[in-house]
């Protein structure tokens, strides 16, 4: 275990972590094996049970090498999962069969207790656009198969892309019924946005499954926590199935966090940090991410891009570490001053700018930003007649927002398409520099996602849609339900099915398309598919 006792002798946070602070946290990591660098691995091992409990997982694909993952935890519910304080040596091999027979690559890795005994192996030198398969062995034990592919080169201009979008995943408030059919949609790739865990104590969000203790905060709890959701047979058979790329929200860490400021009051800024510490590498640990998204202390680097070819340019954003404060002080307000305050930023000058880079740069055919937050400016009439806006979301850094549109317009950047979550529901959403101006051009197309299983079961009509639509004319579709959106990528093309489940309270729930909707390259009007 890190001792990030040093962490406690921060004494100021100014736009990112103190130097006296990164430097105790660095200064602990540099000695340790982390990479699966060291020798200094027990003898073989002989489990008692099966150490590949929670699965196999790949991701970060691009077009000559992928990331393949595992984690040794016996008994995962445990603190350390059931392993010894040891690092163990762990086999993998890449093979370009199911079955297995012809491995085209193989090496060790170790399994480090300072890492949690996780693996992340950066496979390289693969043939792009390929499917692969991977496993991996540790003493006397063999994990299951997993699938996993590359993307294609800038070279290739391929016809189709096909991969599902989803978030917030409480454990307690539903059942992971969706991925069933999205195992079932053979998918290239799967996005997940954010709140893959929930920090609240036991019983909080729900009693169809118990959270295991009170509101976790150190690397354990974490750890114990992520190893619960991901002990979900479902949830692995699916990071098992396709490479995934992944982003947090809040509730990975604290909810409604923004950068070093957190939503309650009279906390300890020592105390945020080292638990936010804790979050980044619990998430780091679990999840398939290169070496470039290894925690520094608090920081954790997430946003970053991969390529489908020419036919789309994948962009991964990360709204939470870098953000101001929410604007004033209800989580619902008007578009007034503090929320217009061009000093108020979700991606921060560094992230901006290389997504600024990174549109310019772009040669694909499609433009896309995964993200957290709804980017559409819709609006809720409040009884004094005004809209108010969600703070937590673009509109309360509305500067920002239309910069970044206008930037994308002004420079005509081909296609862009923004992948949301977070909000428990689905909406469809044309985007402009002010969508409160109906009359002005259409410069993107907004597509967010509903929770897989947060909030559980969620109504099949909305209470007053034409009244939300009529006065939000930006909004095209929107429900409530939970489930996840399947898209269909073409090079004149895109197809969002917005997947519904009908059940996540009782085993059994189907999942089907409940409205598919279709933009044209060249214009991002949504149309009926």
């Amino acid at each position: 275990m890190l001792d990030l006792s040093k962490l406690h002798e921060a004494v100021r946070y100014e736009g990112g972590v103190s130097r006296r602070l990164m430097l105790a946290y660095t200064s602990s990591l540099a000695a340790l094996p982390l990479l699966g660098r060291s020798t200094n691995a027990a003898p073989a091992p002989k489990f008692s049970a099966d150490p590949f409990t929670l699965g196999v997982a790949s991701g970060d694909p691009e077009d000559t090498s992928v990331v393949l993952w595992t984690r040794l935890a016996p008994k995962p519910l445990q603190p350390d999962g059931g392993m010894k304080q040891d690092a163990v040596e762990v086999r993998w091999e890449i093979a370009e069969d199911e079955a297995m027979t012809k491995v085209i690559q193989t090496g060790t890795s170790l399994a480090t207790p300072q890492l949690g005994h996780s693996v992340h192996v950066t496979v390289r030198g693969l043939k792009s656009n390929r499917w692969y398969w991977y496993r991996f062995t540790a003493g006397d034990a063999q994990s299951p198969i997993g699938r996993t592919r590359t993307m294609p080169s800038m070279a290739d201009s391929p016809q189709r892309l096909r991969f599902a979008v989803t978030s917030c995943q409480s454990y307690e408030a539903g059942l992971f019924t969706a991925y069933e059919q999205m195992r079932a949609d053979e998918n290239d790739l799967v996005f997940h946005l954010g709140d893959y865990i929930y920090e609240y104590a036991s019983g909080r969000l729900g009693d169809i499954r118990k959270h295991i203790g009170p509101e976790i905060e150190s690397l354990t709890d974490y750890r114990v926590r992520y190893s619960q959701y991901r002990s979900d047979p479902l949830l692995h058979n699916m990071h098992a199935a396709c490479p995934w790329l992944v982003t947090w929200d809040d509730h990975e860490f604290d909810n409604n966090f923004a950068n070093d400021v957190s939503e309650q009051s009279n906390v300890d800024l020592a105390d945020f940090l080292l638990r936010r510490a804790n979050a980044a590498q619990a998430y780091y640990e679990v999840m398939p991410l290169r070496q470039r998204s290894l925690p520094k202390g608090p920081n954790v680097q997430l946003y970053r891009k991969t390529s489908f070819g020419r036919l789309a340019e994948l962009m991964v954003l990360d709204t939470r570490q870098y953000r101001t404060d929410q604007p004033n002080n209800d989580r619902r307000s008007p578009l007034n001053a503090a929320a217009l305050n061009p000093e108020n930023s979700l991606l921060g000058t560094k992230q901006r700018n290389w997504l600024y880079q990174s549109l310019l740069a772009s040669q694909g055919t499609w433009n896309v930003l995964a993200q957290q937050v709804m980017m559409g400016l819709v609006g809720q009439a409040a009884a004094n007649g005004q809209a108010n806006y969600s703070m937590d979301q673009w509109p309360g850094y509305a500067a920002e927002r239309a910069q970044l549109l206008q930037f994308i317009k002004d420079r005509r950047v081909p296609n862009p398409v923004v992948l949301t979550g977070d909000i428990h529901s689905n909406w469809a959403n044309e985007l402009r520099v002010d969508d409160r101006q109906p009359d002005e051009p259409l410069v993107a197309t907004e597509f967010v996602t509903t929770s897989l299983s947060s909030g559980g079961n969620g109504p099949e009509e909305v209470r007053n849609l034409d009244k939300l639509m009529r006065e939000n004319p930006c909004v095209k579709f929107h429900n409530q339900q939970r489930g996840y959106v399947r898209c269909t990528v073409t090079p004149k093309t895109w197809t969002s099915d917005y997947m519904v489940c009908d059940d996540v309270i009782r085993p059994g729930g189907k999942t089907n398309v409940k409205k598919s909707l279709v933009v044209e390259a060249g214009n991002p009007a949504i149309e009926n598919a």
